[in-house]
């Protein structure tokens, strides 16, 4: 049984934000994205989300280049538009190392290293106390 498989040029990376993970695959094609098997406009809602997502892509004036097949999971949905924005930088860095300088100066190939706090013990949070009641 031989089987001819197409060869597509694909590009794997992570983004990472909080304790959202996406992992995004970047290929050419028209533009279509898709975001856990749903389509990008369902899965943000938001006009603004949708930009900060594609805000890579337009700044390598790449709309409508490349097909985007992202898995996210965990966080929030801020967490995770962040977590897809640097997915998608650093695939396009794969893609082409020249991309790596305009990218980088607008910040989107830097990972947010900011995650909450543990709680600790005898606390009523990470660093809230409880209320001290002197009678």
């Amino acid at each position: 049984m031989t089987k001819k498989e197409e060869s597509i040029e694909e590009f794997v990376s992570t983004g990472r934000r909080k304790t959202a993970v996406a992992s995004v695959r970047l290929r050419p094609g028209n533009g279509k994205i898709d975001i856990n098997s749903r389509e990008f406009n369902d899965y943000f809602p938001s006009d603004f989300q949708r930009q900060i997502v594609l805000s890579p892509l337009s700044k390598v004036q790449g709309e409508g280049k490349y097909d985007l097949v992202v898995r996210v999971k965990g966080g929030g949905i801020e967490a995770q538009v962040t977590a897809i924005r640097l997915g998608i930088s650093r695939a396009l860095v794969l893609e082409d190392e020249e991309r790596r300088q305009i990218l980088k100066s607008e910040g989107f190939l830097t990972r947010d290293p900011r995650k909450k706090e543990r709680k600790k013990y005898g606390l009523a949070g990470a660093r809230k106390r409880f209320q001290y009641s002197k009678r």
